[in-house]
């Protein structure tokens, strides 16, 4: 039994949906609710609505409120006052910036909890610019500006991060992401379609530790003089998971053991280019099947298809759908719970 001392995830991670209006900051803007905690990693996008084919916009509190990311394009950050301009105590500000708040537009924002801004970290070889820290949940959010050289930065978790995410802030560039299931030689692009690549300018072939990870010369993470965030996720057991699967081609799909109840699910096929990333919650899908799909790689709204079930212990496939089972293919994937299957107070979560 996958026994987890963090009892409410929701604490840590929570998925909240809301409704553009439109509005100025000037005029009031719009305050959106119910994340249950002030987040400081929120990734948004427009599900449906009057052309919801808008781009994902992530913002942190460690780079602070009004600037922001894509996640589907290689762009340097924007800084825009009609964004998400605050972080409150239950979730957020917007002002009329369309790509999360066009009136009408239904949309998503999915909330992570680390330590606001943070402080500078010394652990690597560069210093961080401020490095904020949930090692409760693991996850922590770094900026720091590259060397060109091979280089170690300090993600302050206090574990080795299984998954991690660089992106240039200053001269555009891909997204680049580490996973512990395919190893410090591999990397794969959040932005792009791309199977698993090799190279060892991004991660210098080495993993990382309880206290840093590792760069190379690669521009996209470690630009000479640039700057860069880094998001790190560390695995907690009964709260998140980070792994892999083989899928096989068939509507009685491969299971994954998590250990709890899924409230958010991403996927990528790692062996084949052309699919693209996927991300499916609790929220947008309130009951099996989970089938209403946003792609971190793509503008596009969101639409429904081939799904999961999410289920007290994991989460199933339920279609042959290359994207995400196809026979044989392999996938990595990371997952945040909804509730432990067990947790410290020992009651059982149930499946939907």
């Amino acid at each position: 039994m996958a026994y987890s001392s963090i009892v409410k995830p929701g604490d840590h991670f929570n998925t909240v949906l809301y409704t553009g209006n439109g509005t100025a900051i000037g005029s009031g803007g719009k305050t959106v609710t119910g994340v249950g905690f002030q987040p400081d990693f929120v990734w948004g996008k427009a599900r449906s609505g009057t052309d919801a084919v808008d781009n994902h916009v992530l913002t942190d509190a460690v780079r602070g409120a009004t600037k922001y990311l894509k996640s589907n394009a290689t762009s340097s950050e924007t800084t825009d006052t009609e964004s998400l301009t605050s972080f409150t105590n239950d979730g957020f500000t917007l002002g009329s910036n369309g790509q999360l708040n066009r009136n009408g537009n239904n949309c998503v924002a999915w909330n992570w909890k680390a330590n606001g801004q943070g402080s500078s970290n010394t652990d690597g070889s560069i210093n961080t610019t401020y490095t904020s820290v949930n090692t409760t949940a693991g996850f922590s959010i770094s900026s720091y500006t590259g060397t060109g050289s091979n280089a170690t930065v300090g993600h302050g978790l206090g574990v080795a991060p299984n998954m991690v995410l660089v992106k240039s802030l200053s001269g555009g560039g891909d997204w680049t992401s580490y996973h512990s299931v395919l190893g410090n030689t591999k990397y794969m692009r959040l932005n792009a379609t791309n199977a698993v690549g090799t190279q060892s300018s991004y991660w210098n072939d080495t993993s990382p530790t309880s206290t840093v990870f590792s760069l190379g010369s690669a521009g996209d993470t470690n630009t000479n003089n640039g700057t860069h965030v880094a998001y790190c996720f560390a695995e907690k057991t009964g709260y998140s998971k980070f792994g892999s699967y083989t899928g096989n081609g068939n509507a009685d799909g491969a299971f994954v053991y998590t250990g709890f109840k899924p409230a958010f699910v991403m996927i990528k096929e790692t062996t084949d280019s052309g699919t693209d990333w996927r991300m499916m919650d609790n929220k947008r899908s309130t009951f099996n099947l989970v089938d209403d799909r946003l792609f971190p790689n793509l503008s596009n709204a969101e639409n429904t298809g081939d799904g999961y079930d999410f289920l007290s212990n994991g989460f199933k496939m339920r279609s042959s759908g290359g994207d995400f089972n196809g026979s044989g293919n392999n996938y990595i994937y990371m997952c945040f719970a909804e509730s432990p299957l067990v947790g410290t107070n020992n009651i059982p979560a149930n499946a939907r």
